[in-house]
């Protein structure tokens, strides 16, 4: 219990940061990551809180998808047949 709610206020948090990031730059930028290729050449032009929050989406899917995905089975720690 005591777990979930540390994990709440930890989002709760990080969704603050993203808000205050958001509030204080308005202002539209060039977004360029030659690692993907696409933009390069042409880069993405969007309001740079947009870039932020879509960086941060990010990041917490692949964390997500890194940490569900635990490898092996998982018993179920009934007794094995005796």
């Amino acid at each position: 219990m005591l777990n979930a709610i540390f994990k709440t206020i930890l989002l709760l948090g990080i969704l603050f940061v993203m808000l205050y990031v958001g509030m204080n730059n308005t202002h539209e930028i060039d977004f360029r990551f030659p690692v993907a290729g696409m933009t390069e050449k042409k880069p993405i032009h969007a309001p740079a809180a947009l870039i932020y929050f879509g960086v941060l989406a990010v990041g917490v899917l692949a964390g997500t998808m890194l940490h569900s995905s635990g490898g092996g089975k998982k018993s179920g720690g009934g007794s094995k047949g005796k």
